[in-house]
């Protein structure tokens, strides 16, 4: 199956009004495994399947960024068997992916710690990132080993040893620098943040990203979160009055 269809009609969304960078929690595999009586194995790669349809759809409606919370770094702690697939399944996606991927102009971007991965995956990772460094189409990043306060700790770390250098003056460090400073530097703030299979919780994915994001939550597991899913999101984020903590004109 090709990876970018041809468009269709957009149930009735405002191609105007479409976030420039969604996040997605993928959650509900292992779930949506059990209630198969399936290896939760079988659930990760059918989340892989979901994710496949999503990243394609977005890039078909112009989508600028998308993010996905792929393995956090907790996820270390989970059964050598479980680990061991989702690691199998990195190789997989990124072996039989990334030519299409490349030849549609997809940007992906790892975020999180590439160097703390295992080897035949960090490679893969790397090669990813740099064969398709310049394309100009969806930015997709892939939240990998990565974990939100981790990743505020490493640039409040990068900028310290420039201060100690003598590269930053501490009255320097505003926002900008520091968003600078960040694994999604040069990304849109996160405008729609989507959590599958009833959860009601960030658990530590893009907290500094998110401070503004709209959040969707749905009981949907996400190995059965198809387009019509998704676009069922992006309509809810359209209904939504985005204020950004000022006051609604009609109050």
């Amino acid at each position: 199956m090709a990876w970018f269809r041809k468009k269709t009609e957009l149930q009735a969304l405002d191609t105007e009004r479409l976030p420039r960078h969604v996040a997605v929690i993928m959650d509900g595999n292992g779930r949506w495994a059990k209630r198969r009586m399936q290896p939760r194995a079988l659930g990760h790669r059918a989340g892989v399947e979901a994710m496949r349809a999503i990243i394609r759809e977005s890039s078909d409606l112009g989508i600028e960024a998308l993010s996905f919370y792929a393995f956090s770094t907790e996820n270390w702690s989970r059964p050598a068997g479980e680990v061991g697939a989702l690691m199998g399944l990195l190789v997989e996606f990124f072996g039989r992916e990334i030519d299409e991927l490349h030849a549609n102009r997809v940007c992906i971007r790892i975020l999180g710690d590439v160097d703390g991965m295992p080897k035949p995956q960090r490679g893969l990772l790397i090669e990813a990132m740099e064969r398709t460094r310049k394309n100009t189409g969806l930015k997709l990043n892939l939240a990998i080993n990565y974990g939100s306060r981790a990743e505020i700790i490493h640039a409040v770390r990068a900028l310290a040893a420039r201060v100690e250098k003598g590269e930053l003056e501490p009255t320097g460090i505003d926002e900008t620098t520091f968003v600078e400073t960040l694994y999604t530097a040069g990304l849109p703030e996160v405008d729609l943040l989507i959590r599958t299979s009833g959860e009601l919780r960030l658990s530590n994915f893009l907290l500094y990203q998110c401070a503004y994001a709209e959040l969707v939550f749905t009981d949907i597991l996400w190995p059965d979160f198809n387009v019509a899913a998704y676009h069922g999101a992006l309509a809810a984020y359209q209904g939504r009055e985005r204020r950004f903590g000022g006051r609604s004109p009609s109050l």
